[in-house]
């Protein structure tokens, strides 16, 4: 007979890529976890995973039942935090995926009182910069600056995420600094990876909407990465508020004006379409919101 417990730690082995991220996960001893998927193997007569001294893979078993079962355990998940929310609270695991640079800066001063205060939600944020999907990587939401071109998604809107150019004083001094958007395609810039050198958009006094593609000198996957190689004085760079404030405000950068302004973007949260989102969800932005303000507490 097969066991919840043995569906859900198998669930989570798949998901995670260990045994020990999994026991970390489901907060139980690593050994106990083992056990659970071995009885379910057992019960199923099939092998779900092969272990390597490396890595687990799933085998094709693995794979067939993993679809469902992922399933089964999501629906569980969700239908025990419907009867917690019935009474009155937030319950149950949570997963959000966000950028690492905004994630250090900003998240935690929001998230911290708000699981203080719904001490029955389990949330596991993950701090990647690539392009995640929420759906295949089972995350309940993912929270992302600049837009969000995935038809798959329900976009809920956070904070506003105000750009502006920027260099350092020393690159000005060295390269000049360019005083409309025809001078700034000649200049070195320092660009962030996931975004790629088209990343200079702007928004031209007619209202239109200009692309200007600089010189690499630097590019990374990284926001402090990006921010850091620009204060180094490598090439200009676009960045948001959120990132630039402090080194605008003490000197280190200067913004540049040409006449045209950054697009405009936003701080988004965004769940998988034909998923209802749950109420500890929902709460979670509505902290957000909150926490980051309209204009955004980062805005200079």
């Amino acid at each position: 007979m097969l066991k919840l417990d043995g569906i859900t730690a198998f669930v989570s082995i798949a998901e995670e890529g260990s045994i020990s991220a999994a026991a970390r996960r489901l907060r139980l001893p690593k050994s106990v976890v083992s056990e659970r998927l071995a009885g379910l193997e057992k019960s199923l007569g099939a092998v779900l995973l092969r272990r390597t001294t490396r890595k687990l893979t799933l085998t094709e078993d693995g794979a067939t039942f993993l679809q469902r079962a992922a399933r089964i355990t999501s629906e569980i998940e969700a239908a025990t935090s419907e009867i917690a929310e019935r009474r009155g609270t937030l319950h149950g695991p949570l997963r959000i995926s966000a950028p690492v640079t905004f994630g250090q800066l900003h998240l935690g001063p929001a998230l911290y009182p708000f699981l203080a205060a719904n001490p029955g939600i389990a949330l596991t944020l993950d701090l990647d910069d690539r392009r995640v999907s929420a759906a295949a990587e089972g995350f309940d939401a993912i929270l992302r600056n600049g837009p969000i071109d995935d038809s798959r998604l329900v976009v809920w809107k956070l904070a506003p995420s105000p750009r502006v150019l920027v260099a350092a004083a020393r690159y000005l001094e060295r390269a000049g600094t360019p005083k409309s958007l025809d001078q700034l395609d000649a200049h070195r810039g320092v660009f962030y990876t996931n975004r790629g050198v088209a990343d200079w958009r702007f928004i031209d006094a007619q209202g239109e909407a200009v692309i200007v593609r600089g010189q690499v000198a630097f590019r990374a996957n990284n926001g402090t990465m990006v921010l850091d190689a620009t204060i180094a004085g490598l090439g200009i760079a676009i960045l948001p508020t959120f990132i630039a404030g402090p080194a605008i405000k003490d000197g280190r950068l200067k913004i540049i004006e040409l006449g045209a302004k950054p697009e405009p973007e936003w701080i988004y949260l965004a769940h998988a379409e034909g998923r209802q989102p749950s109420a500890k969800l929902r709460a979670l932005a509505d902290c957000l919101r909150k926490a980051f303000g309209d204009p955004p507490y980062w805005e200079i």
